[in-house]
């Protein structure tokens, strides 16, 4: 277990991980961070994390949405390449859960403050 040290919304909190995950918790510490910094200090701390994470979640839907659209697609579809887009589309969903999941994971961490060692 890793602790990475992430700085947002002008907080710095540590977050548990996996080991080698430290680089991709940070990556995700900075997206939520600048989601954060674009919605302003204005409103309270669980308010600005909520949009943030409002933010992300309406990028992943998009992402989702639009996916089968950008592949590449024969004029007529075969149930082979019928079966390759399913397939595609499910790993898209299953990654974006993973993701939906590793953000929650995030705000529960932040919720309950710094760890101490």
């Amino acid at each position: 277990m890793s602790n990475v040290n992430l700085i947002i919304a002008g907080r710095p909190t540590a977050v548990s991980c996996a080991a080698g995950e430290e680089s991709h918790i940070e990556m995700l510490g900075r997206m939520i961070d600048e989601r954060a910094r674009r919605i302003g200090g204005a409103q309270s701390e669980s308010r600005t994390l909520l949009f943030a994470a409002l933010m992300l979640a309406d990028e992943l839907h998009d992402a989702h949405r639009e996916a089968p659209a950008t592949a590449a697609s024969p004029p007529t579809s075969t149930p082979v390449s019928q079966s390759i887009e399913e397939s595609a589309i499910e790993r898209l969903v299953e990654r974006v859960n993973q993701m939906a999941e590793r953000v929650e994971k995030v705000r529960q961490a932040l919720e309950q403050g710094p760890v101490s060692a």
